[in-house]
């Protein structure tokens, strides 16, 4: 049986959060645009705004996450 490396374990959940938050902030962002579409009305309104700044926070903290990345040595 293979022993897990320490470090590509640690860097694959680094990588799994990363990309649940990009896929969660990446919903918002859709149903920010998506909603209006549907209702047929283009106004922004407060409720797509939190939406899409949900959103872009979330895809944000994604990518800051990725920074905690670490190399070999």
């Amino acid at each position: 049986m293979r022993r897990r490396d320490p470090l590509a374990a640690y860097n694959e959940r680094i990588k799994l959060r990363a990309g649940f938050l990009n896929a969660l902030g990446l919903g918002f962002l859709g149903f920010a645009v998506l909603r209006p579409l549907v209702e047929g009305t283009f106004a922004p309104t407060a409720l797509t705004a939190a939406f899409l700044f949900t959103g872009l926070a979330l895809h944000v903290g994604a990518n800051y996450i990725l920074k905690y990345l670490e190399k070999e040595d």
